[in-house]
C-alpha cells in the first residue's frame, strides 16, 4: 500500500499518526490531544463496533458533537468499512426520522447531542442508539472485543460506499450524496504525494493550527481535516461559543473555512475596530478559505486589504469536493483580473462547460460548469431519477453558469436553475445580483424570483448598503439595465442590514423570498439600531 491510489480509505490519515504519534493531532479546548492518543481510541472504538456485529457494508448515522472521541469513532467505522451518514446539526425530527430509516444499524452520539428526537427515531428505525463516550471510549473491553493485531486495518470493499453526506434539505427531505470507499481514497486531498499540487501545498501549509466547528461528517470538513492532519497540522476544537474574528485570535488560528456571510461578519467587526471599537488580532491567520455561496470582487479585495495575503476562495459541492482554488499569489498577481473568479481548476479533475444539449461551448462563453473527479459522489442514494440528471457519462452537472478564459479563472454567473422568465424572456440571478453588487452604493446584494400578474414573474432585490451610503432604487435599477437589458431590473429593492442564514451557512434565499412585498415598492434604508425595519 505504499501507492497512495492504492490506500483503502483512511489508511493513510492512521499511517501518518503512527509515524508522528507525539504531534498533537487535536487541540480540545486547549488541552493538547496527540496523535497516538488519537490512535488508541480508534482501536478502542473499532474493537466494541467490531463486538456490536458492525462490519463492511454496515449503516452507521453519526450525530457527535465536535470532539476527538466523535473524530475517532468515524474513523473506527470507515476502518471497518461500514457506511457512514454524517448527522449534520439543525435537521428536524422528520429529516432525522428519514435519514436514519435508510438502512442504519447505529446511531453514534453523545451525552450533548442524544435528544428526544433522535432517540426517537433511532427507535424507530429499530437502530441502536450507541453513546461514544459511554460505550465505545471509557471503561473496559466488553467481552467479545478482544484486541486484534489488525485494529487499525482498513478494511472497506473499495465499491461500497462510505460515507453519506446529506445536502440541506431545503426541497423536503435532504438528499444523500453516496462517495464510494474507492472515491474517498482517489480524492485529491487524501493523497500528498500523487494528487497535491503547488497551490494544494500552499494551502496545507497554513494549517498549523486549523479551525474546526460545526460537525465532523461532512465532506468538506473530511476535506481540509485531511489537508490539517495529513501535512502535520494540528486541528484546534475550541470552547463554545465561536466567534468570528475573536475566536481566532484567542487561539492563535492559522487557518479556517469560511462562508460568505461569516466573511461580511468578520469584515463588519474589523471595521468597527477601525472607528474605535474593541481591536482583534487577526495576524495569526494564514489561510481564509472563502466557499459557499458567490463573493462579489469588491468584498474579495476588501478582504485581502483587511486581512493580509490570506485569502483563499474555493469552489465546489457536496457532490465533488473542491474544483478551484484561488490562492492569494493570484491576486497578488494578477488583482484586478482574478477578482471576479474562483481560481483555477484543482489536480484530478476534468471540467468542461456545456451548452444545454450538453455540448461544449467556445472560450469564454457562458456554460454549465460539467466536471469529472475521482472524489466525486456515485449518486443520490433512493434518487434515481434525480441521479440520472445529474451523472452523464461519468461526469456530474454542477448546475452553475461560467465562463473559462484563456487565462485558465474560472467565473461563475449563476445557477442553471435560479433562473427568472420576465415576459417569457429568461434572466439569471447571478447576473443580476453581480449588476446591483458592483454599484459603489452597495456592500451586498441578493435576488429571488416570484411570480407576477403582468409579466409572469418578478426580480425582487434584497440590498445591503455600503457603509455610509444611501442607495436610490432607481439609480440600482438603472445600472442592471444598462448592464443587462429590459426585464432584469428588480421590480421592488427592499433594503437589509444583513442577510438571513441557513442552517449551512450559507444565504437564506427562501426566507428572502418570503418577505417579498406584497403589493411592490420599495424599503426605505436600514432602520436606525433598535427600531424596524419597514418594507
Amino acid at each position: 500500500m505504499n501507492n497512495p491510489a492504492e490506500s483503502v480509505f483512511p489508511q493513510p490519515l492512521i499511517d501518518a499518526f503512527a509515524r508522528d504519534p507525539a504531534t498533537p493531532a487535536f487541540e480540545f479546548r486547549s488541552q493538547p490531544v496527540p496523535r497516538g492518543e488519537v490512535l488508541e481510541l480508534v482501536r478502542r472504538c473499532v474493537r466494541r463496533l467490531r463486538a456490536a456485529g458492525l462490519g463492511p457494508g454496515s449503516g452507521v448515522a453519526i450525530g457527535t458533537a465536535v470532539t476527538p472521541q466523535g473524530f475517532a469513532a468515524q474513523i473506527a467505522a470507515h476502518l471497518l468499512g461500514c457506511r457512514v451518514t454524517g448527522l449534520r446539526p439543525g435537521l428536524t425530527p422528520g429529516q432525522l426520522l428519514y435519514v436514519i430509516s435508510q438502512d442504519t444499524d447505529a446511531v453514534l452520539a453523545d451525552e450533548s447531542t442524544t435528544t428526544e428526537a433522535l432517540a426517537s427515531a433511532a427507535k424507530a428505525a429499530g437502530a441502536a442508539l450507541v453513546d461514544v463516550d459511554r460505550d465505545l471510549v471509557e471503561g473496559p473491553d466488553p467481552e467479545g472485543a478482544q484486541p486484534r493485531p489488525d485494529d487499525l486495518t482498513a478494511r472497506a470493499r473499495p465499491d461500497d460506499y462510505g460515507l453519506v453526506t446529506l445536502t440541506s434539505g431545503s426541497t423536503g427531505h435532504p438528499k444523500r450524496c453516496a462517495q464510494t470507499y474507492r472515491a474517498l481514497a482517489a480524492h485529491w486531498s487524501w493523497q500528498p504525494a500523487a494528487l497535491w499540487s503547488e497551490r494544494a501545498r500552499e494551502l496545507a501549509d497554513c494549517y498549523r493550527r486549523y479551525l474546526v466547528f460545526g460537525t465532523l461528517t461532512s465532506a468538506v470538513m473530511l476535506e481540509h481535516l485531511a489537508l490539517c492532519l495529513l501535512s502535520g497540522g494540528t486541528a484546534v476544537i475550541p470552547e463554545p461559543p465561536v466567534s468570528f474574528p475573536q475566536t481566532w485570535a484567542r487561539h492563535r488560528i492559522t487557518a479556517c473555512l469560511c462562508t460568505v456571510p461569516r466573511l461580511y461578519q468578520v469584515l463588519e467587526t474589523l471595521r468597527e475596530a477601525e472607528q474605535g471599537g474593541e481591536p482583534v488580532d487577526t495576524s495569526s491567520m494564514r489561510a481564509l478559505l472563502v466557499a459557499g455561496s458567490p463573493l462579489p470582487p469588491h468584498r474579495l479585495g476588501e478582504a485581502t486589504d483587511r486581512l493580509g495575503p490570506v485569502v483563499f476562495q474555493g469552489y465546489g459541492q457536496t457532490e465533488t469536493g473542491m474544483l478551484t482554488l484561488l490562492t492569494p499569489r493570484d491576486i497578488a498577481e494578477h488583482r484586478g483580473r482574478v477578482l471576479d473568479s474562483v481560481g483555477s481548476v484543482m489536480p484530478g479533475v476534468d471540467l468542461s462547460l456545456r451548452d444545454p444539449a450538453g455540448k461544449p461551448v467556445a472560450a469564454g462563453t457562458p456554460g454549465e460548469v460539467w466536471v469529472r473527479t475521482g472524489g466525486a459522489m456515485s449518486g443520490y442514494l433512493g434518487e434515481e431519477e434525480q441521479t440520472r440528471e445529474v451523472l452523464r457519462d461519468g461526469w456530474i452537472r454542477t448546475r452553475d453558469l461560467a465562463t473559462l478564459r484563456e487565462d485558465g479563472y474560472l467565473r461563475l454567473v449563476g445557477r442553471a436553475r435560479e433562473v427568472i422568465f420576465v415576459n417569457a424572456i429568461l434572466h439569471y440571478v447571478g447576473a443580476i445580483e453581480a449588476a446591483l453588487a458592483a454599484h459603489p452604493d452597495v456592500d451586498e446584494a441578493y435576488v429571488v424570483g416570484a411570480p407576477d400578474e403582468a409579466t409572469g414573474e418578478a426580480a425582487h432585490a434584497f440590498v445591503v448598503p455600503a457603509p455610509g451610503r444611501t442607495p436610490d432604487p432607481e439609480d440600482l435599477r438603472a445600472a442592471v439595465l444598462a448592464e443587462l437589458g429590459e426585464g432584469a431590473p428588480p421590480a421592488t429593492i427592499t433594503f437589509i442590514t444583513a442577510v438571513p442564514v441557513a442552517p449551512g451557512g450559507k444565504p437564506d434565499k427562501a426566507a428572502l423570498r418570503a418577505r417579498v412585498p406584497g403589493g411592490g415598492g420599495d424599503a426605505e434604508p436600514p432602520a436606525p439600531a433598535g427600531e424596524p425595519e419597514r418594507a
